[in-house]
């Protein structure tokens, strides 16, 4: 499908990526998938970039696999794109939001669940359907879903492949906001804006902790930048002058 694509969009020193498909509820193909890993790439690279959104063209986030490509998808199981997709979304080293609207179902649940924050319109509709369709849902996305909500909460999704509303899943921790769809937009840019403008030193090692991936040495080296960086006394300076910090801090190129 010619059509059928993931975009970028950047403002400021937030990227967007977009999910379009366009007469199929933005479901991601496997081309997609296999896009999705290049782009992040390309993005955590770029140090003018310090946020990302994920979000769905048209009104919806995404409706899940395209399942036209089923029988690929089948034969790989854990070992599959999606599930490659989904790990490196969820490893990307910046903050990483879902604006969520319309239907956010299966792969679209997977996208938004390795976000970091998802922040929603009252329409999002959230739903895990293997169990209506004879599939068994990845191991590494069913372990990161009960992780974020809980083993009750995702036995429930997974076990009778319901939607929820947005106003039931942010109950059950699915979600981190829930706002009218006419303000999400303005919500989204007011809190990346935040995002951005704070020590990015402070906001990568805490995801980075919060995530367990670092170890007690990289949490030593983490300690060391606080020292060597001076973040800290400029944020400490700043707070005592009343005006806002200009923190400098970004993280060292890899490779």
């Amino acid at each position: 499908m010619a059509d059928a694509e993931l975009t970028v969009a950047v403002s400021g020193q937030v990227a967007t990526v977009i999910i379009r498909n366009p007469g199929r509820r933005n479901a991601m193909t496997l081309a997609m998938w296999r896009q999705l890993p290049v782009l992040l790439d390309h993005l955590e690279a770029e140090p003018a970039a310090r946020a990302l959104v994920l979000t769905g063209a048209d009104g919806t986030f995404c409706a899940g696999a395209d399942l036209g490509d089923l029988d690929e998808q089948l034969s790989t199981g854990d070992a599959g794109i999606a599930v490659a997709a989904e790990e490196r979304l969820a490893a990307f080293a910046k903050p990483t939001v879902a604006a969520v609207r319309g239907a956010c179902v299966g792969g679209g649940c997977q996208l938004a669940v390795a976000c970091d924050l998802r922040i929603t319109a009252d329409d999002a509709r959230f739903g895990v359907p293997p169990a209506r369709l004879g599939l068994v849902y990845p191991a590494p996305t069913t372990r990161r879903l009960a992780r974020l909500i809980g083993p009750a909460a995702a036995k429930h999704l997974l076990f009778t492949s319901e939607l929820i509303d947005a106003e039931r899943a942010q109950r059950i921790g699915l979600v981190d906001e829930v706002l009218p769809g006419d303000r999400l937009a303005a919500r989204i840019d007011q809190l990346t804006a935040t995002i951005v403008e704070r020590s990015q030193l402070s906001v990568v090692a805490a995801k980075e902790i919060i995530d367990g991936r670092a170890d007690d040495a990289r949490v030593d080296w983490w300690y060391g930048q606080v020292r060597a960086s001076g973040e800290a006394r400029e944020g400490i300076t700043a707070f005592h002058e009343r005006r806002p910090p200009r923190f400098t801090w970004s993280p060292p190129p890899t490779g």
